[in-house]
Parts: structure tokens; sequence; C-alpha cells
């Protein structure tokens, strides 16, 4: 129904929420994509939900976000199904040849890393666009951004005029935010019908 707080009157964690739509489309052998590792938190959770039968590929352009991912994927005892990728998520079609049950984006900058080391457009977006269109059928992306920085902000305005273009008979997309914190981060699900036609 909607509601603004979960049975323990706490506030609907939006990053925890996203986790719960990928759950309902990922499985166990499952093909995964984090295209922004950062920390790792997103490849962990993604590791562990498609299990040892599964393949993860994780994308970041700084050395650091690699090393820090690795010691997340060993403190959270991941099976070894994890490609750790020094690469922009632009490249990604250059190294993900199978179709993904899903993916995700968590725009911005590394936490507790560089702060002038940001997602930017002129990457993003065609990067959200190649992750479209390896969906599998009854595929999901989910793509966290963060409008309280200019950069930021854009990305999602041109993101979402992008969102506008796909076909509603195939693609369903669903911008989830809090009304009343428009600087705060909001998400989009981006669902591949499982009859749809091919979006490539």
């Amino acid at each position: 129904m909607g509601r603004d707080f979960d049975r323990f009157g706490r506030m609907i964690d939006l990053l925890e929420l996203q986790k719960e739509f990928i759950c309902r489309h990922l499985f166990p052998g499952g093909v995964a994509v984090d295209f922004t590792m950062g920390n790792g938190h997103d490849t962990s959770f993604l590791s562990r939900t498609v299990g040892e039968a599964g393949r993860v590929y994780a994308f970041d352009i700084q050395p650091e976000a690699l090393e820090s991912t690795k010691r997340t994927l060993d403190n959270d005892m991941c099976p070894d199904n994890v490609t750790l990728i020094l690469d922009s998520h632009s490249n990604a079609k250059n190294y993900v040849a199978e179709r993904i049950n899903a993916g995700m984006f968590n725009l911005g900058f590394m936490p507790g890393g560089d702060k002038s080391k940001t997602t930017m457009r002129k990457t993003t977006l065609p990067a959200v666009a190649d992750a479209v269109a390896m969906l599998a059928p009854g595929g999901i992306l989910s793509v966290a951004i963060y409008p309280g920085h200019a950069e930021g902000d854009a990305e999602g305005r041109e993101l979402r005029e992008y969102y506008a273009t796909l076909d509603r008979h195939i693609l369903c997309c669903t911008e989830i935010h809090i009304v009343n914190s428009p600087a705060s981060p909001y998400f989009t699900i981006i669902e591949r019908r499982a009859n749809g036609g091919d979006v490539r």
C-alpha cells in the first residue's frame, strides 16, 4: 500500500529496496553485472545471490575499487564466481558475452574514495543503453542516481530522457524516489518482459 515505514517503524532504505527488486529476477545459476564496483557491496550481493553455479562481472576504473572489492568478497565469504575488471562500464559489452539476468549501477563517487572521481554522462548513458540491450528475457537492471551534485542531477535527467524512448511492450521502466526530498538518491528499475522482443 505504499507505506513509508516498515513494521519496525523505520524509513524505507531505497538501496535495500533495489535488492528486493533484483531478487525477484535473479536466481542461483544466473549471470549478473555490477557496472559500478566501488567497495564491492553490490558485487557481493550479486555473487551470493547467483551462487557457485552463477557468474558475476564487476567493473571499475579505479584500482583501489578492485582491492576494496576483493576484501569485501573475502570478508563475505562469497563463492568464487566473480570476475573483477579494471575498465569503464561503457566497455562492458567487450567482456560479457552472455545475456544477463540482472545488472546494477550505483552512480556517483566511490564511498570513502576520491569525490572528484565520479561517474559521468558521457560514459554512463552508453553503458546503461548497452546494459539494457544485454538483458535476458525476464531480466532486470537497477540504476541508483545521486542528484545532490551537478553531474548526478544531469545524469538523472538525461537517463530519464533515454528511458522515455524505450518500447514499453519490451521494457518496463519504473522510477522510485522520495517525493519530499528531491536531492535524495533515487533509482530506476528497468525490467525486460519475459515474452518481449529484442532490444539489440
